[in-house]
């Protein structure tokens, strides 16, 4: 009994706030925990897709771990573009820009330009440019957010970034490879990615968990089908 009053009196609301309102256990809200996984959840995915994929020697991995510390260090001093305020579209364009679809797609579009003006050479891997991208992005995210203990930002946030560099980047090479009927499809792919990462986030931040599953669903299937597809080329 005495338990149930200590969890009810200090452990959840201490919870309510750190979380926006999610009703969870105390140990899954541990916060070194979330800062681990925010910090370990991309290098490892990254680790898993080579071994996957094999080794490939993908061009531009010096210049994606290094412009990605350089730019991520830039967003640390300098804040928020975008001032966040309530529940509606400020807040979902200060997740879009701030928290969720730029910092994922800077890498991709980056790894254009690089590869337009030939400033690298070697065979062009986007999902790989843009993990390695993410890795120290995540790491000083990791410290900065760690302070605030808020699920969203440590564990959803990790995922949704994986979600777009490797979801976005899987339809980039099918219209690289492709034949004209799949680039239409294809491109709406590269677009409903992002948004749907920006929904999810902001659904759950707004207490709408359904939604939230909903659009996080449609944010990593093209990532479960890339690792999928990768597996079974693999294997051949």
């Amino acid at each position: 009994m005495c338990k149930q009053v200590f969890l009810k009196r200090y452990c959840f609301p201490r919870l309510k706030n750190a979380s926006y309102g999610l009703k969870t256990p105390c140990l899954l809200y541990y916060h070194p925990s979330m800062s681990l996984f925010c910090l370990l959840w991309i290098p490892l995915f990254y680790l898993f897709r080579r071994s996957v994929t094999g080794y490939n020697a993908a061009a531009g991995g010096v210049w994606a771990i290094l412009v990605g510390s350089i730019v991520a260090m830039i967003q640390f001093f300098l804040g928020n573009l975008i001032e966040p305020g309530g529940f509606g579209l400020s807040r979902w364009i200060s997740g879009c820009i701030d928290i969720v679809t730029l910092p994922a797609l800077a890498p991709i579009l980056v790894y254009f330009f690089l590869i337009a003006f030939k400033l690298i050479s070697g065979e062009a891997d986007f999902a790989n440019f843009a993990l390695l991208w993410l890795i120290p992005v995540a790491a000083i995210r990791a410290l900065g957010w760690s302070a605030e203990g808020n699920p969203l930002l440590l564990a959803l946030v990790p995922v949704l970034w994986t979600a777009i560099a490797v979801g976005v980047s899987f339809f980039i090479d099918i219209i690289l490879k492709g034949r004209l009927l799949v680039i239409i499809p294809a491109f709406l792919a590269i677009l409903i990615i992002p948004f749907a990462a920006s929904c999810s986030y902001w659904a759950f931040f707004a207490q709408k968990t359904y939604w939230g599953l909903l659009f996080l669903f449609a944010a990593i299937v093209p990532m479960l089908v890339s690792a999928i597809l990768s597996f079974i080329k693999a294997q051949d």
